[in-house]
């Protein structure tokens, strides 16, 4: 799946360094749009794919003869645990140029590695060599698995040019070169988006003569799909198919979006998908929402300003990081019609044909997260309960336990023997057989989350036995994770590595 690094919500990275060589255009910060991509070819088993695409006039150029370069230091290392299985170290040179004024622009950097099926940790260091600043590290986790004979689907690269292959190159792939669009950012002169991606061993679970790659562009904060832009291919059965295709974006407003291919079947089961978030920048698009007068709308009846001020608050869990920023500001300042207007905008943005109905059956979450989490000077939607209850809804699976025991291994006894077979050494540690009591906790499962696995789990834990439950433990994408987080719960009873009753509950989700 493609990733890119970013500073906060953006995915873009920056190596800041200080040009040691003085030029006319001055010291410069080196910066660079990072991604990667996995596939799988037959033969060669699965490889993955690194992507750099460099900012010309944010490097130092120094004169080479009658001409002006820069040269960047790219050093590549991936490991499988703590093995390190693959180092690749380069200097990257730019295009020559004539002058220092003629540096506006970009150049790309593409790598492949033949790796075997794993979750690797990828480092990449970038270096400025005409900089006297050390290099600036910045390390991902790469999953990479797949099976010679289990479907499966490459990660899905969006594309900047594509043109048929004249002589074989890293940029070849299916008789095309494809140059790659590394960024997550799509600017208002684009009007489509063009994409790759490869279809493995279908044939070895759809007897079917065909399946088919439906794409379209989802709704980032909500999930809702964009009709208009859904495009749908037949495919003929193979062993590897590649899946090129274009999406129209003249007319697609400003925001967040997932780029979304899917593989079904003629029953139009989902078979397969992948997710590629983006965000659009197209202001000249009027979404119709900026001319409503506000008396015409649900809006107009939220007259109470301090009530309406929670409302916007409580909007935050499902808001996008700018919508986010503004619901901080504007509840700080009166002016009830401003408020009115980003209750609507909020909501016509969402359901644009149900903005009222949207927002009431939201609101139920709200009265709901007030009514059941609220604390003695903590409104409801403040506590973590509340935030998770109005983000992904009311969980599938409750279990509430005020005063659980188990028996388990803790704390000191019997003395065991321990030997790490890989530096032949031996280390003892005591364990004691006998109850455990855990602190009050609420385990909280979801059947199936937006852009997650199946049933991701929350465990809120009562900390101080007050009634007051925060946090302690998720395994849902961008939650909080503590690896010892039932330790801190069973009060330090268990070992730092036993895996308790709570534990096995959580794995299991009940």
């Amino acid at each position: 799946m493609k990733r890119t690094f970013l500073l906060a919500f953006a995915l873009i990275i920056s190596f800041c360094s200080v040009a040691k060589t003085t030029t006319s255009a001055g010291d410069k910060h080196l910066t660079a749009v990072f991604s990667y991509a996995t596939f799988y070819e037959r033969g060669t088993g699965s490889y993955m794919e690194t992507y750099l695409s460099f900012d010309a006039w944010n490097l130092n150029f120094v004169k080479t003869g009658s001409a002006y370069q820069a040269n960047v230091e790219v050093v590549i290392l991936a490991s499988l645990g703590d093995s390190l299985v693959m180092v690749k170290k380069y200097d990257l040179s730019s295009p020559a140029i004539a002058s220092l004024d003629a540096n506006r622009f970009n150049f790309l950097d593409v790598q492949r590695f033949a790796l075997d099926n794993g979750i690797y940790n990828l480092k990449i260091q970038l270096r400025d060599k005409n900089s006297s600043d050390e290099a600036t590290v910045v390390e991902q986790q790469v999953p990479l698995y797949y099976d010679a004979k289990r479907p499966a689907l490459s990660s899905v690269q969006m594309m900047s040019n594509v043109r048929p292959t004249t002589t074989p190159n890293i940029l070849s792939r299916s008789g095309y070169d494809m140059e790659p669009y590394v960024n997550d950012f799509i600017p208002e002169q684009m009007k489509e988006i063009n994409y790759y991606c490869e279809l493995y061993n279908i044939n070895r679970e759809v007897k079917e003569p065909n399946v088919y790659a439906v794409s379209y562009i989802e709704v980032l904060e909500t999930a809702k799909v964009l009709e208009y832009t859904q495009t749908v291919q037949k495919l003929d059965r193979d062993t590897i198919i590649p899946i090129f295709g274009t999406i129209e974006i003249q007319d697609l407003p400003s925001g967040n979006y997932n780029l979304v291919v899917e593989i079904r079947n003629r029953h139009n089961d989902n078979l397969l998908y992948k997710r590629v978030p983006f965000f659009r920048s197209n202001p000249s698009v009027d979404n119709s929402i900026d001319n409503t007068p506000v008396s015409m709308t649900f809006a107009s009846s939220l007259t109470d300003e301090a009530q309406l001020n929670n409302y916007i608050e409580a909007l935050a869990p499902i808001a996008n990081e700018t919508e986010r920023r503004e619901i901080y500001e504007i509840i700080t300042r009166p002016g009830l019609e401003d408020k009115q207007v980003f209750m609507y905008k909020f909501w016509v943005r969402r359901e644009p044909l149900n903005a009222e109905g949207a927002w009431r059956q939201y609101k139920q979450r709200v009265d709901y997260v007030e009514k059941n989490f609220a604390w003695p000077k903590t409104k409801g939607i403040q506590t973590d309960r509340g935030r998770v209850y109005l983000q992904y809804g009311p969980p599938d699976y409750v279990r509430d336990e005020k005063n659980y025991v188990s028996m388990g291994k803790f704390g000191s006894g019997v003395t065991v023997n321990y030997t790490n077979e890989a530096f032949g050494l031996q280390t003892e540690r005591t364990e004691k057989q006998g109850q455990i009591f855990y602190l009050p906790y609420q385990l909280w499962r979801y059947n199936n989350l937006p852009g997650d696995d199946a049933n991701r789990c929350f465990i809120f834990w009562d900390e101080f036995r007050s009634g007051f439950y925060k946090l302690l433990n998720s395994n849902a994408k961008g939650e909080v994770r503590d690896v010892y987080w039932e330790r801190r719960l069973s009060q330090l009873q268990l070992e730092e590595d036993v895996v308790g009753e709570v534990g096995d509950q959580f794995n299991r989700g009940y």
